[in-house]
This record gives structure tokens, C-alpha cells and sequence, in this order.
């Protein structure tokens, strides 16, 4: 589906009134994160891919047209929908890669109106998945290599398109499987899952259940012990586990209670039984502080899942987001609000050792010791390329992982790094804000 009414009203009519007037010239839209959320010390940038698909089959269907006639948009505007596509050109920073505030996380060079018609949809995705991503990686970061991660957020997600974004994105910064069958397919994730309570309350005894689903599942046997008596039914589940040989391919999940404290006791009945390798899975409304809190506990929690406080990204659920133009008819232009000042014209993000980061201008030259940041990606309407592979978004963001100040690491109080503007911007910056100020007829020297 082209979906060129996934659009707000206004972009529609300004769109209108470009084409009305013969406004067809090159324009250039920034799309970036003003400001990060207060615990977040960085965002890692996701839904670039997903805005490339769509842009290339951008166009207004025969039912589109009809309906924005009931809205009141006229034949010689409609005729003009209808010839539509996007033509053209985007640059973006690859999917993986840790970004901070005000960087351009993406930019749309086109006919002012398809740049215009497609600010919507580009930041709902690179909004959405930016925000999932950068969650995910935080509690990556919070497991410390200790915990195997599980994502867990279909049931819980707003919307199924998100659940199987949440499932690719967690796989993107290291979660190790998830309970998504649809995303697995889709993307080659590893699938799993256990059973319910529901699966044991079915059954007269809980022992039954536990046989029964082994007898079913020998190979993949993790048996929920908390339905009644978290320790009663570790007892039951080794009982089961021993009877039918199952010490290397079983666990035991927690899903209620002191969740670190019941390891300990469920550690110490499995080991007593000889049970080394069985290991505990733990789940039930946990997150990053969580997985921090079992991992400074010295918990003996060997796998966690992570659903709804996830896939809503709950304590941080939106990004201060911006689609800005920045640059028209080979003008470069720029906003003056307070505290929403833009810089302006088509940019580049320089990035040196340890993710130091200053914006530039496109076209100037890379500092010594930097790379560019932003990659071309469409040209002419048409993607470069095959899309990119998750395992090349993984390894980016595991590249930019190892280079991420400690301080931008820390889960509650971060402090992320501040990007640079290059002299070259700046000056630029300075000539096109006195421009304006001085076309606005303000004071020279007014903010």
C-alpha cells in the first residue's frame, strides 16, 4: 500500500499551494532529536530502512484522490497528486549507529512538496524505532554480559507493526532471542518461549503439566514454577527433570515475587540435586533497572525477558523530534524560535575516536581523523543498493558500543556528549540568521 495519506492535513495543503504556485525547487528537510530524554545519554539510530521502502512506492491511489476531494481540494490539485512520486535523493545515518542531540539523523533532498508530504511518516518510523532501539541497548548495557536477553513485548506493543519492529530492533543490539514468531520468520531470529499458567492450571496437578510438556518438548523443556509455590514447583520440576534426564536442556522460569532472592533459593535446589545446568529464566515487568539491580545483586539469573516496560519504551515513551527545512532553491535557511533554532542547510555529522561528534556542512571536508556520519541511501527516488542486513546494523552498533563514554552509559543520571559545530557551519549559521532577522526587520543583534 503507497499510503500517501499517511500524512498530517497541513502537509497536504501546503503541499497544495507549492504546486499551486509553481513551487517545484530542491528543498532539503533535517530530520533529528532536539533534545534526549533526561535518561538517555544517547539514541541509537533506527528506521531509516523501513523509510526507504516506503518512499520508493510513495504515489496517490484512484481511492486517495476521491477522498481528498470530500476534503475540498480542487481538480487541478488532484490531477497534480495524482502524477506524483517521491523523486528524491536521501542521505541517513545507517541503522545501528549510536547518534546524539541535534544531529541529523536523516535528510530528504525533493520537489519542495514531496519533502514536504513525506515529514509525517519518516518521523513517526525513525521516532518509533530510534526510541525502541535505544531502549533495547540500554538493557543490553544493564545485563552486563551476564544475562541472556529475551524480548517479550508482542502482547503489550501499541500496534502489531511495532511488535515486529520491537523483536528486529532488540535482535539489532544483542538480544538473543524472542518470543515473536512472525518477527523470527521475517527477520531469522531465534523464536522462543515457554508455557503460561494457564498450560499448569489445566492440568489437576502441576506435576502433571511438567511431565506432560516434557514428554512434548524434551529438547526444549523450561518449566514455570510460580503458578502456586515458587519453590514447590522448582522441587516438582526437578523431580520431573531427573526422572527423565533433562539436566542439559531445561530451565526454570520466575515470573513473580522477589525475583532475585527466588534465584538464590531455586539455584541452591537445583545444585543441591546436581542440576548445574539447569538454568533460571526470569520474567514478569522488568527492564534495564531491573536487569542493573540482579547483576549488582550477584543474582544467578542465567536468561531474562523483557516485555511491555520494553516494547513501549516505558519510562522514556517519545523523542522531542524535529523534521526541519533547512535548505530551498539553493537557499539555506533557518528557524529563529526560541529554544527551536535550526542550523541551517544540507549537513554532515563528523565522527572522531570515542563518538566526539561535530556537524558540519555537507559538502565541507572531513576533519582529520573523522568519518561522515550520513550515508547516501536514495537517489532519484530509487534506494542504492540492497536494503541493509541486521547483522551489519548489529555490528555498527556494536562498533559505536565500544567507543561510548561511560557517562552517556549510566541509566539514571547520564551526561551526554555535545556535539561540535564546525567553523564553517557557524559562520554560515551567523550570515543566515542576520539574513532573516534582517528580512523579519528585527534588531540585528535580537535572538
Amino acid at each position: 500500500m503507497p499510503g500517501a495519506l499517511l500524512t498530517d492535513l497541513y502537509e497536504l495543503r501546503m503541499a497544495a499551494s507549492y504546486l499551486r504556485h509553481g513551487m517545484d525547487a530542491p528543498a532539503t528537510f533535517s530530520l533529528f532529536v532536539r533534545n534526549l530524554p533526561p535518561s538517555r545519554g544517547f539514541l541509537v539510530a533506527a528506521g531509516a530502512e523501513s523509510c526507504c521502502e516506503w518512499l520508493e512506492q510513495f504515489s496517490f491511489e484512484d481511492g486517495d484522490l476521491t477522498y481528498l476531494a470530500t476534503l475540498g481540494f480542487d481538480d487541478a490539485t488532484l490531477a497534480s497528486f495524482s502524477e506524483l512520486h517521491f523523486t528524491g535523493d536521501v542521505v541517513a545515518v545507517p541503522e545501528g549507529r549510536i547518534v546524539f542531540a541535534n544531529e541529523p539523523i536523516l535528510e530528504v533532498t525533493a520537489p519542495i512538496a514531496e519533502a514536504q508530504l513525506v515529514e509525517t511518516y519518516l518521523l513517526n518510523k525513525v521516532s518509533l524505532q530510534s526510541m525502541l532501539a535505544t531502549k533495547a541497548a540500554r538493557c543490553r548495557l544493564a545485563a552486563a554480559g551476564k544475562i541472556d536477553l529475551v524480548e517479550f513485548g508482542f502482547r503489550r506493543t501499541q500496534g502489531v507493526e511495532t511488535g515486529i519492529a520491537v523483536a528486529r530492533l532488540s535482535a539489532m543490539v544483542g538480544f538473543s532471542a524472542t518470543s515473536n514468531v512472525e518477527a523470527a520468520r521475517r527477520y531469522g531470529l531465534t523464536a522462543t518461549g515457554t508455557m503460561a499458567h494457564s498450560y499448569i492450571e489445566a492440568f489437576e496437578h502441576e506435576v502433571d503439566a511438567f511431565s506432560t510438556f516434557a514428554s512434548d518438548f524434551p529438547d526444549q523443556t523450561t518449566f514455570l514454577v510460580d503458578t502456586y509455590d515458587t519453590l514447590a514447583g522448582v522441587a516438582r520440576a526437578i523431580e520431573v527433570i531427573e526422572s527423565r534426564g533433562l539436566a542439559q536442556h531445561s530451565g526454570i522460569r520466575l515470573d513473580s515475587g522477589d525475583l532475585a532472592q527466588l534465584a538464590v533459593a531455586a539455584r541452591s535446589l537445583l545444585d543441591a540435586a546436581g542440576l548445574f545446568d539447569v538454568r533460571i529464566f526470569v520474567s514478569g515487568g522488568l527492564d534495564e533497572y531491573d536487569l542493573a539491580r540482579f547483576v549488582a545483586a550477584g543474582a544467578p539469573i542465567n536468561a531474562a525477558g523483557l516485555g511491555t516496560r520494553l516494547g513501549v519504551s516505558a519510562d522514556a515513551p517519545y523523542l522531542d523530534s524535529a523534521y526541519k527545512l533547512v535548505a530551498y532553491d539553493g537557499r539555506p535557511v533557518a528557524k529563529l524560535s526560541e529554544a527551536k533554532a535550526t542550523l541551517p542547510g544540507p549537513k554532515q555529522v563528523f565522527r572522531g575516536a570515542e563518538l566526539r561528534d561535530a556537524i558540519g556542512c555537507r559538502d565541507e571536508a572531513a576533519p582529520a581523523g573523522t568519518v561522515g556520519l550520513l550515508e547516501e541511501m536514495m537517489r532519484s527516488g530509487r534506494r542504492l543498493g540492497s536494503p541493509d542486513s541486521l547483522s551489519a546494523a548489529r555490528g555498527r552498533f556494536e562498533a559505536d558500543l565500544r567507543e561510548l563514554p561511560d557517562a552517556a552509559r549510566d541509566l539514571t543520571h547520564p551526561v551526554t556528549p555535545v556535539c561540535e559545530i564546525t567553523a564553517r557551519l557557524s559562520r554560515l549559521t551567523e550570515q543566515v540568521r542576520a539574513a532573516a532577522r534582517q528580512r523579519a526587520g528585527l534588531e540585528v543583534g535580537s535572538p
